[in-house]
């Protein structure tokens, strides 16, 4: 757990602990959407953190999109009016780092 990009996935998810109960009331799709993407971000970073070095790139380039798929799931959740852009704009900077550092690792 000592990867910081770990410590940034889990802060975007803790960020959204407000946000995806809204979310959920309103669209169970999107919130569906929107928390498994999340995990995913989360879980394919710590298994990056326990393989070899192909695989790994492979987590983290996985890891980045997912990231992508949480901030563009975030987007309707605004223009519907579920939540607002101050309740998401921490989680979006901390998944931006996220998406920058997991691309780094992956050699891209």
């Amino acid at each position: 757990m000592g990867l910081i990009i770990q410590q940034r996935a889990l802060e975007a998810a803790g960020g959204l602990r407000q946000a995806l109960p809204a979310v959920r009331k309103r669209d169970k799709a999107l919130f569906d959407q929107i928390h498994r993407a999340m995990n995913s971000v989360v879980l394919n970073i710590a298994e990056a953190d326990g393989n070899d070095a192909g695989t790994a790139k492979a987590r983290f380039a996985s890891a980045c999109g997912s990231a992508k798929e949480v901030r563009a799931g975030l987007r309707p959740a605004v223009a519907y009016g579920y939540v607002t852009g101050a309740h998401i704009r921490t989680v979006d900077i901390a998944l931006d780092e996220v998406c920058a550092m997991s691309w780094r690792l992956s050699g891209r």
